[in-house]
């Protein structure tokens, strides 16, 4: 049962990022591209995009933590850690110059396979090699007890 939740919610979150445009990586780029706002053709559509779901979680997280432990386990896996170092500050940075480099992000992308793309499928790859060369340099380095755990 929790594989079939698990399946619905992706569904229903790949079908938002299609029904709001975003798995096209133009429309993505057109909202980073702050050059155009002089222009009048910047598309803000991905904030409204962003608010709604910030304002979903905000609202969905608050009433799911009431709840003594998930549906589906014994205990929430949260993370702990609040320090700010280099690892927290690197890891975004490069998503953001990732994403502004190619307009996907993952969940995008993912369903932006589903068109059959090429950039889609470069940038799946590129992100499968990167989450690798993470997981290889935290082996390395004895800190991948701090990488998210692998379902495989």
């Amino acid at each position: 049962m929790p594989v079939l939740l698990q399946f619905l919610t992706g569904l229903v979150f790949g079908v938002g990022l299609l029904v709001a445009g975003m798995s096209d990586p133009a429309k993505v780029l057109n909202f980073l591209d702050l050059a155009a706002i002089p222009a009048g053709t910047w598309d803000a559509s991905l904030a409204f995009v962003m608010a709604g779901g910030i304002a979903v979680a905000f609202i969905g997280f608050r009433l799911v933590l009431k709840r003594p432990h998930p549906v589906f386990a014994e205990r929430y896996s949260l993370p702990t850690a609040t320090a700010v170092d280099t690892r927290i500050l690197a890891g975004p940075a490069i998503f953001g110059i990732g994403w502004g480099l190619a307009g996907f992000c993952p969940g995008p992308a993912l369903t932006a396979l589903g068109y059959g793309t090429a950039e889609a499928l470069v940038f799946i790859l590129a992100m499968l090699a990167g989450m690798a060369a993470a997981r290889r340099l935290a082996r390395t380095q004895g800190t991948q007890a701090l990488l998210p755990r692998s379902s495989s």
